[in-house]
C-alpha cells in the first residue's frame, strides 16, 4: 500500500510525486470540496450559525476517486495551501475521507521544491482547528452580508446586484474619492524660475521667499509680475552652498499586496492576473536538467521574514556577480507590520541561482516577467545603498533668495539592478555646476508661471490595494478578488489606470451608507479583521464573534426594509452630447452584457440606440454587410467585435476584419495588436506556421 498526499492544485502533482519517489501517489482536490449550498442562506442562525456545508456537485466524480484512494492507502497526508483557506480544504477533506482528526496528516509546502516539500514532510501536524475557525468565520460572515443585503438591493436598486462585507468598504473608498474630485475647489498659485549659469553650465532654480529665508507664497498675477519686475537688473550671488551625502536603501521583499502594486505599475498586470502568474511559479516549471521545479516561495504573505539559508546563498551570489562593495557591512532586516499573520516568508525566489536569462526559454512571456520582478526585487534588497552626493545652494537676488538643488550618483549600490515604481513622479536628477559662496551668476531667463491645486488622484488598482492593506480592510489572498467583484459588478470602471465609480455604484454605496453604516464603516470592517487573526490564535471563539455581529445586523436590516417599503432608488443615467435623430433628445448611457451604447431617454416611446461612438468600426460585419461595433466581454477589459445586427448575426472576433479571406483556409484576415493580420480560423495552416 502507497501514501496518498492530497494538494489543492493539479499543477504540484508531478513535481511533489518527483521529489517524494517511490511509495507515494499524489492527487489533487482542484480547491474546495464542500461548499454552502448556492440556492440558501445554508447557515443554520439559530445554533451557533453551524453551517450546512454541501459536497460540490461538479466535484463528484472527483470525490468518489479521492475516497477510492484513501481507502487503498497505508496513510492520507493532507497538503493543500499553507495558509486560512487551505487548512479549511484539509479540514473539508478530512471528513469527507472520514479521516481521524486527532492524527498528525497535516503537511504544509512554503515552496515546491525538493528541500521545501521534504522539509513538510517532516513535519506532519494535526489539523488546526483555529485557523479553520478563522476561514469558517470569514465565510458566515460573508454569506450572511451578501445573502441578506443583496436581496434588499433587489428590490431597491435593481435585480442581480450584490452587496459584499469587504468589497462593500472598497467600493465607499472609490465613491468617496471621487466625491473629494468633484467638490475640490483649485486655488491659484504662483511660481518664479530662474535658469541661471555657473561658468559654461547652466542649472534650474526657483525663487523661494525674501533674502531674510522667509518663505513667499504668491497668489496672483500681479505679485508675480511685481516680484519679476523688483528683480529687474539684480545680481544673483551664491549665499551658501551645502553638500551631503544620502543614502538610498532597497525596498523590502515581496509580500502579496507590493507584489500586485509593483507588477500593475511596472507590467500592467490586474491583481488576479499577478496572482494566477505567481500561483503558476510556485507550483514550477520544467527546467532543463532539474526538471518541474518551483521557481517562488507561497506567494500569500504578508511577512517580510527571510530564511538565513537564503539569505546566505543571496550574499554568496551579490558578491559572486556584482563584487564585495555591493553587499553591505552590516546585514539589513526588514521589519513586518504590526497585526500581520507572519505566517510565511516574503515572495522571494527559491533558489537565486536561477537567473531570469537563465531560465527565460523555460517560462511563457508573462511568467518571465513576473519571475524577473520578484527575482531582482528579492536580490535588491539585500544588496548595498545607493549612495548620492547632494547639494544645496541658496542664491541672493536682490531682497529674494532662490534655491537650486541637486544630486549626483556616488556609489549605484543595489540600483544597478532594480529600482522600486512610483505611483508620483520622483524629484528628477539636477547635476548643479560647481559653485561657491560669493560666485555671481549669470541670469538666462526668469519666467513666472501659474498653477493651479489639483484634487486627489482617483485610485488606480496599486493605490487602492495599498489603500487598502494600510486601513486593515481584507488580507493578502483578498485584495484581488475585492477588485473584480466590483468590477464585474459594474459598481466601477476604468479610465486609462483609473478606477472610478460608476452611477450604480455610487447609488450602492449612498444606499449602504444611509442604511448598513458599519457593513461600509473602515473601522469596523478592519476591526473585524483583527478578530478573525484573534480567532486564527486561539484568543476568540468563533461563534461568539458572529453572534455580536448578528444581533446588531439584523436589527439593522428590518429597520432599513421597514424605512424603505416601497421606495425605489433610480439609478440616474450618463447624459451625452449625441442627439437621438428620431426624436431630438440626448441620448443617455446604458449598459448591456456586451458594454456600453446609447439609448434614447425616450423609451419605450422612442427605442433608438447605438453604439457609443468611439466603437463604432468603418469595416462592415464581413458576414451580413451591417455594421461593427467594439464591445467589451461582461467582467473584463477584453474587447472584441461584433455585429450590430445581432442575435440576427452572430458574428464576433477578437480583431477587425480587414475585409480580406485567407488564401489557405477561405477564413476572415483580422487585423489585431499591433496592426499584425491574421486568419480567424485557429485551425488555419496559416496559424501554426513560424
Amino acid at each position: 500500500m502507497s501514501k496518498l498526499v492530497i494538494v489543492e492544485s493539479p499543477g504540484k502533482i508531478k513535481s511533489i510525486k518527483k521529489y517524494l519517489g517511490a511509495g507515494y501517489e499524489v492527487m489533487a482536490s482542484v480547491g474546495h470540496v464542500r461548499d454552502l449550498p448556492k440556492s440558501r442562506l445554508g447557515i443554520d442562525v439559530e445554533h451557533g450559525f453551524a453551517p450546512q456545508y454541501i459536497n460540490m456537485s461538479d466535484k463528484k466524480e472527483l470525490i468518489k476517486s479521492l475516497k477510492a484512494a484513501a481507502a487503498e492507502s497505508e496513510m492520507v497526508y493532507l497538503a493543500t495551501d499553507p495558509d486560512r483557506e487551505g487548512e479549511a480544504i484539509s479540514w473539508h477533506l478530512a471528513q469527507l475521507l472520514s479521516l481521524d482528526m486527532n492524527e498528525d496528516n497535516r503537511v504544509a509546502f512554503n515552496e515546491i521544491t525538493e528541500s521545501g516539500v521534504k522539509a513538510g514532510m517532516s513535519k506532519p501536524r494535526k489539523i488546526n482547528l483555529d485557523l479553520v475557525d478563522a476561514q469558517q468565520a470569514r465565510r458566515v460572515l460573508d454569506r450572511l452580508v451578501g445573502y441578506k443585503i443583496s436581496p434588499f438591493l433587489w428590490k431597491k436598486v435593481k435585480s442581480g446586484l450584490s452587496a459584499g462585507r469587504v468589497q462593500s468598504v472598497a467600493l465607499r473608498l472609490i465613491v468617496d474619492r471621487e466625491k473629494e474630485i468633484e467638490a475640490f475647489n483649485p486655488q491659484e498659485y504662483w511660481t518664479i524660475d530662474a535658469k541661471l549659469q555657473s561658468g559654461r553650465r547652466s542649472f534650474a532654480s526657483y525663487l523661494y521667499g525674501t533674502s531674510a529665508g522667509e518663505k513667499l507664497e504668491i497668489t496672483c498675477a500681479t505679485d508675480a509680475e511685481r516680484i519679476v519686475s523688483e528683480l529687474d537688473g539684480a545680481e544673483y550671488v551664491v549665499d551658501s552652498v551645502k553638500t551631503g551625502i544620502r543614502n538610498k536603501q532597497p525596498a523590502p521583499p515581496f509580500t502579496t499586496s507590493t507584489m500586485q502594486q509593483e507588477a500593475s505599475r511596472k507590467l500592467g498586470f490586474g491583481g488576479q492576473r499577478t496572482m494566477k502568474v505567481a500561483q503558476q511559479l510556485y507550483e514550477g516549471a520544467e527546467i532543463p536538467g532539474m526538471g518541474v521545479t518551483g521557481l517562488i516561495t507561497y506567494m500569500r504573505t504578508d511577512s517580510l521574514r527571510i530564511s538565513e539559508e537564503a539569505r546566505a546563498a543571496t550574499n554568496k551570489y551579490i558578491v559572486s556577480r556584482f563584487g564585495e562593495k555591493y553587499l553591505p557591512k552590516k546585514a539589513r532586516y526588514f521589519k513586518t507590520k504590526a497585526g500581520a499573520q507572519d505566517a510565511h516568508e516574503a515572495i522571494r525566489p527559491t533558489n537565486v541561482n536561477l537567473d531570469p536569462e537563465m531560465i527565460k526559454g523555460s517560462l511563457t512571456t508573462e511568467q518571465y516577467k513576473l519571475y524577473k520582478l520578484i527575482w531582482e526585487r528579492f536580490v535588491a534588497s539585500l544588496m548595498s545603498a545607493c549612495v548620492q552626493d547632494t547639494v544645496a545652494v541658496d542664491i541672493l537676488a536682490g531682497n529674494y533668495m532662490f534655491k537650486a538643488s541637486g544630486y549626483s550618483i556616488k556609489f549605484d549600490g543595489y540600483t544597478v539592478l532594480y529600482e522600486e515604481g512610483k505611483d508620483e513622479k520622483d524629484e528628477e536628477m539636477n547635476v548643479l555646476p560647481p559653485m561657491n559662496k560669493g560666485d555671481v551668476l549669470k541670469l538666462k531667463s526668469l519666467e513666472p508661471n501659474q498653477h493651479f491645486t489639483q484634487p486627489p488622484q482617483r485610485y488606480t488598482e496599486p493605490t487602492l490595494i495599498k489603500a487598502l492593506e494600510e486601513n486593515g480592510i481584507g488580507r493578502p489572498s483578498t485584495y484581488a478578488p475585492i477588485i473584480a467583484n466590483i468590477s464585474n459588478r459594474e459598481y466601477i470602471e476604468r479610465e486609462k489606470k483609473s478606477l472610478k465609480p460608476t452611477a450604480l455604484g455610487t447609488v450602492v454605496t449612498e444606499l449602504m451608507k444611509n442604511h448598513f453604516k458599519k457593513i461600509v464603516d473602515i473601522k469596523f470592517t478592519a476591526g473585524m479583521e483583527t478578530n478573525l487573526d484573534k480567532i486564527e490564535i486561539g484568543s476568540l471563539n468563533w461563534t461568539d464573534v458572529l453572534s455580536d455581529f448578528y444581533g446588531d445586523f439584523e436589527t439593522v436590516l428590518k429597520k432599513a426594509e421597514q424605512s424603505m417599503d416601497g421606495v425605489r432608488v433610480k439609478v440616474p443615467a450618463v447624459e451625452t452630447e449625441v442627439i437621438c435623430e428620431k426624436c431630438g433628445r440626448k441620448m443617455v448611457v446604458k449598459n448591456s452584457r456586451f458594454g456600453k451604447f446609447l439609448a434614447c431617454p425616450g423609451y419605450p416611446e422612442c427605442k433608438n440606440t447605438k453604439p457609443m461612438p468611439e466603437d463604432e468600426i468603418k469595416q462592415p460585419c464581413p458576414k451580413c454587410g451591417a455594421k461593427l461595433v467594439k464591445r467589451v466581454k461582461r467582467g473584463t477589459n477584453k474587447a472584441f467585435y461584433g455585429c450590430s445586427n445581432y442575435p440576427a448575426c452572430d458574428f464576433a472576433a477578437p480583431g477587425i476584419p480587414t475585409g480580406d479571406v485567407c488564401s489557405e483556409c477561405g477564413g476572415y484576415i483580422l487585423k489585431g495588436f499591433k496592426g499584425r493580420k491574421y486568419c480567424m480560423n485557429a485551425d488555419c495552416p496559416s496559424r501554426k506556421k513560424k
